[in-house]
């Protein structure tokens, strides 16, 4: 017997419609204006599709060094930022998932404070120069190295392990690092992959450390140059790049394949990851 619709459905699925529509019409607009000629975005004829289709724009920001020095920088921190805040992040989850921890509730307490309460941008500056690692590689990874709000996850995660699981382990002789290592670490791989792309998104798109940390521009990721192309007008990719009285309409062109461009290695990762993340997203709703 089939099943009938209620209001309740109807409603639901008219207010995803609607989210779905205002949450993916931005990228599409932004590709068909990308792919469009100067005359057709002058006119505002583009809303779907691109009209007049060329790839100027893509040729000219693929072919501009500052995009690739930053897209290798973006590379770099996302990918050491990620792991290095996986790495501890798990660990002292794992840590504080014991009650038999010393200082355990104090230790806790503290992390949770930090959710609310803030050093603020200028300690939180000294601190980074005391350490001598203001306008470094590291400057990028090491200030936002651990999230509370995830730590408190994979704490809650981890402490929803089946004490079984522990006990057998240590009768076969492992130590605690062992039991994490071999048994919490295979167990965890989708509470991992969806803190991680979470990790990842945040890393990629983090700016503003760099306007605060780093003065090198060998140094500066690929979304201070979207900032500086997109906010700034800073327009002159190369200088064989003129287009006369167009030069505004194609600047909005630009900008939204400059965008693009940033935002689609993320993007194209995300489906590998899928599998874990629908698993994953109920990460620390486990009462332990």
């Amino acid at each position: 017997m089939k099943k009938k619709t209620g209001v309740f459905d109807v409603v639901n699925i008219g207010l995803l419609s609607l989210l779905f529509v205002a949450t993916v019409y931005p990228f599409v607009y932004m590709i068909a204006v990308s792919l469009s000629d100067s005359v057709s975005v002058m006119k505002g004829s583009v809303f779907l599709w691109p009209k007049g289709f060329n790839v100027d724009m893509y040729r000219v920001v693929l072919t501009d060094p500052r995009i690739w020095s930053g897209y290798r920088n973006t590379v770099l921190y996302t990918a050491a930022g990620t792991a290095v805040s996986l790495a501890v992040t798990s660990m002292a989850a794992y840590a504080l998932s014991k009650p038999r921890m010393l200082f355990h509730k104090p230790i806790t307490i503290g992390i949770v404070v930090t959710m609310f309460f803030g050093g603020g941008m200028i300690p939180t500056f000294l601190v980074v120069k005391s350490y001598g690692l203001v306008d470094t590689f590291w400057s990028m990874i090491v200030p936002g190295a651990v999230s509370a709000w995830y730590l408190i996850m994979m704490r809650t995660f981890f402490a929803g392990l089946p004490q079984e699981l522990e006990e057998a382990g240590k009768m076969d002789g492992l130590n605690d690092i062992g039991l994490f290592v071999r048994i919490a670490l295979p167990l965890s791989k989708a509470a991992l992959a969806t803190i991680g792309l979470f990790y990842a998104v945040g890393i990629w798109n983090n700016f503003y450390s760099a306007l605060i940390y780093l003065r090198n521009p060998d140094l500066v990721p690929l979304q201070v140059i979207l900032r500086n192309i997109v906010l700034a007008g800073q327009t002159n990719l190369d200088g064989t790049f003129t287009l006369g009285k167009d030069q505004k309409i194609v600047e909005e062109s630009l900008k939204y394949a400059t965008i693009l461009v940033g935002t689609l290695p993320i993007l194209v990762t995300y489906p590998f990851l899928q599998k874990y993340f629908i698993q994953g997203v109920t990460v620390g709703s486990l009462k332990g």
